[in-house]
């Protein structure tokens, strides 16, 4: 109520012939009208029953609703121009497209790259079989990496007589 007491003395002091015009006329019964209207609401709002029932939480949907079909078609950049008829958007444009390639070529780098973990274990494993094919034949068996055992050779057995 203090802040209704602050707009009657406020329209108190405005001159009666201000008053008469249209314009204020037209102000004065807006505000009216609005003040009117909050009055009737706030009579609905507390001859409302009101239940006392927990909200159901929102279920989150399994699917992304867009607005644009531009995503759906693959579009490009929506504005263009053409022969630099427009050279700031010729710009944006190539910006646009720059940093899409940069990401096709980041996600091909990615996928056909080698981790910095499997390019050791393979230098390692080719180091290791280079080694082996260079050494004298008298130098792989003394490390005792991988003795040989002779297999003997399997010889027909002949049938016992009872």
């Amino acid at each position: 109520q203090g802040s209704k007491m602050a707009n009657d003395t406020e329209k108190s002091k405005l001159s009666k012939n201000l008053m008469k015009m249209k314009f204020m006329q037209r102000k004065q019964k807006s505000d009216d009208r609005e003040k009117l209207e909050e009055e009737q609401q706030r009579v609905i709002d507390e001859e409302h029953w009101v239940l006392d029932i927990p909200e159901l939480k929102k279920l989150e949907s399994r699917y992304e609703i867009v607005d644009s079909y531009v995503p759906c078609e693959d579009l490009k950049y929506g504005r263009f121009s053409f022969q630099g008829f427009n050279p700031a958007i010729e710009k944006i444009a190539q910006s646009l497209e720059a940093a899409k390639e940069e990401e096709a070529s980041e996600a091909k780098e990615k996928e056909d790259g080698v981790s910095d973990d499997e390019m050791a274990r393979r230098y390692e494993a080719i180091v290791g079989t280079i080694q082996k094919k260079f050494r004298k034949k008298r130098h792989r068996n003394s490390t005792g990496e991988e003795p040989q055992v002779k297999k003997k050779k399997k010889k027909f057995l002949k049938p016992k007589e009872d």
